[in-house]
């Protein structure tokens, strides 16, 4: 494959009116933004915004209906520096790969798809292991790690990649509080090292806490912007639609509001609190205060 040019004069990556349609949905309508190098963004929104889509549609892997996405200057075809990470639902986890071959598919764009890794390869990609600490484990097959390994050996290959680019889509589902500082604290690594990061999350709280910008999606940009801008009742509200309420705490008293969001887990548009921990989660408002590996 012959690598797309950067230049290095352009951002990082620039999104422009871009719109996608899957069959007779529109999945994304008119959405424009840029990103500089090392930049760090949350992807929030209902199940059903175009998360996931966003995220393919960076990657290369589905068709634009309209606009464009540039990388460094050109199309997303090509690059070698963009690293996506799919949800671990549509993982194919039987597939029979150890975790130090599931690194070393970080190397195939680069050596090129019919070329077998040699030795530096094989010997840089065991170093990305140790630095996520997955190293003891490389010759395991991938379905045997536990959720936050997974995630660990997904960074690992991002790091084989030399990736500057890295679309993590719900990277943090399932997994216990100890695990999900583990991945935070992997990917503010990544930002250290100059990599722009997009991670989808139904988070508020800790998009808030952990991120320096937000994005709100709901199929357009609702808000895009530093945590303290983006936070507010008037900007999730429309994010979230019906899925969202306001419960006031006091704010006549100089209190806050909180937004509690809920995701629909129904067909019929009912919404519950989701038992699995995905959909309950509640951000104080500013204003008052099956896929391959």
């Amino acid at each position: 494959m012959k690598r797309a040019p950067h230049d290095r004069k352009r951002p990082v990556l620039e999104v422009t009116d871009l719109s996608v349609r899957l069959g007779d949905t529109v999945a994304l309508d008119s959405v424009s933004f840029s990103l500089s190098k090392g930049d760090s963004v949350a992807v929030v929104g209902p199940n059903g915004a175009g998360k996931s889509t966003l995220f393919k549609a960076i990657a290369g892997i589905v068709d634009l209906a309209s606009g464009s996405i540039q990388v460094y200057g050109s199309a997303p075809d090509g690059h070698t520096c963009i690293a996506y990470v799919p949800q671990a639902s549509v993982v194919d986890w039987n597939f029979p790969v150890t975790v130090l071959d599931v690194v070393l598919m970080g190397r195939t764009r680069r050596i090129g798809m019919f070329r077998r890794p040699g030795r530096v390869d094989r010997r840089f990609s065991y170093q990305c292991l140790e630095m996520v600490n997955m190293e003891e484990l490389a010759e395991r097959q991938i379905g045997e790690l536990s959720g936050g390994q997974k995630q660990r050996v997904f960074i690992a290959r991002a790091l084989a990649q030399d990736a500057e680019i890295v679309l993590m889509d719900e990277p943090l589902t399932g997994l216990d509080v100890g695990s999900q500082e583990g991945i935070l604290g992997l990917l503010r690594g990544l930002t250290d090292r100059g990599v722009t990061l997009l991670v989808s999350t139904h988070d508020l709280d800790m998009a808030a806490k952990r991120f320096a910008r937000i994005m709100l999606l709901n199929r357009r940009i609702v808000a895009l912007g530093e945590p303290g801008a983006v936070m507010r009742t008037e900007l999730l509200l429309p994010t979230f639609g019906g899925h969202a309420s306001v419960q006031n705490e006091g704010v006549e008293n100089g209190g806050r509001a909180k937004v509690v969001v809920f995701d629909t887990c129904c067909d019929g548009g009912e919404t519950h609190p989701d038992t699995h921990g995905e959909a309950e989660k509640a951000a104080s408002s500013t204003s008052g205060t099956r896929t391959g590996l």
